[in-house]
């Protein structure tokens, strides 16, 4: 099990992307987040983006982590906040795969570096922001030392807003080129149900009707469960667990976002009791797993594991 942080800034999900305006005022909060890791013996991934990268608060709370052996530092792209700034904000923009691909390597390569003079780690693992991969994505990273991308949100389409289809794609760990130089690390999203089997068929027909998809998932029928504690419980979280389980998945990967981390940043996390809930989600999830014989794992090991 890898449990990653989209490490990133505050800002309104729902208005237009902008430049300025963010905030960082869940930063602190990493710092008890990452003695709650500890406790359970977890190496999170901090998944950083521009903003993070900056932040003095963070280059502490992180960098002291990374430096005891106690988390990892991967690369998150927002290529509305990352320099340099030579498209215009728009929701299509805002996937950075969509960009030409020598702005969307410059951006990457200034935040790869901005990392490793800050953090003094080499971030081996990536994940675009909204999950924004494009065509040039895979050949920039293998070309810049990232070991493995988990951009890939199997069984998730963003194709409305501009972005990524990833209902094709597997959800097992894969190699994205023969030469096996990059290692997608998808992130984990089941289907559960009676007709699970058929989900990939029959989800997005569901979804084009709110009826059909709250009818499915109350029979029992059919639900789409994403292994995050954003939006799902923790007893949707532990049947998705035996899902990928059973489907002999080799690598869990759980992810959520930073601000989540302070009440009232993310549609998730909104009073304290909310993130109450959010910790005992992880407890809850990480102690089934213990049960089940699933050890948390790092970047560092997969990697080594996959060498040849």
């Amino acid at each position: 099990m890898l449990l990653t942080v989209d490490a990133e800034e505050e800002f309104d999900w729902t208005g237009d992307f902008s430049r300025q305006g963010y905030t960082l005022d869940h930063v602190p909060r990493i710092a008890k987040f990452q003695q709650f890791c500890g406790s359970l013996n977890i190496s999170p991934v901090y998944l950083m983006d521009w903003p993070i990268a900056q932040s003095p608060i963070a280059q502490d709370i992180i960098g002291e982590a990374v430096a005891n052996g106690e988390a990892e530092i991967g690369v998150q792209l927002h290529p509305w906040v990352n320099p340099p700034f030579d498209e215009d904000l728009t929701r299509h923009a805002s996937f950075s795969g969509n960009l030409p691909p020598d702005l969307e390597r410059a951006k990457f390569r200034a935040l790869r570096d901005l990392i490793e003079e800050k953090f003094g780690a080499v971030p081996r693992i990536y994940r675009a922001g909204r999950y924004g991969v494009g065509p040039a994505t895979a050949a920039m990273l293998s070309e810049t030392g990232i070991a493995i991308d988990s951009s890939v949100r199997c069984r998730f389409d963003y194709s409305a807003e501009g972005g990524p289809d990833f209902r094709g794609h597997p959800c097992t760990p894969y190699w994205t080129d023969s030469q096996r130089r990059l290692l997608e690390l998808p992130l984990t999203t089941v289907y559960w149900g009676m007709l699970r089997k058929q989900g990939d068929a029959l989800f997005p027909l569901a979804r084009k009707s709110a009826v059909l998809t709250s009818l499915f998932s109350r029979l029992g029928m059919l639900e789409r469960i994403a292994l995050t504690p954003e939006g799902t419980s923790a007893q949707e979280a532990l049947k998705a667990v035996d899902i990928a389980l059973d489907d002999g998945l080799p690598t869990l990967t759980i992810s959520f976002h930073s601000p989540s981390l302070s009440p009232g940043h993310t549609p998730y996390v909104r009073s304290e009791d909310d993130l109450d809930r959010f910790y005992d989600w992880l407890r809850t999830v990480y102690a089934y797993l213990d049960q089940r014989g699933v050890r948390p794992t790092t970047v560092a090991e997969i990697i080594e594991s996959v060498v040849v």
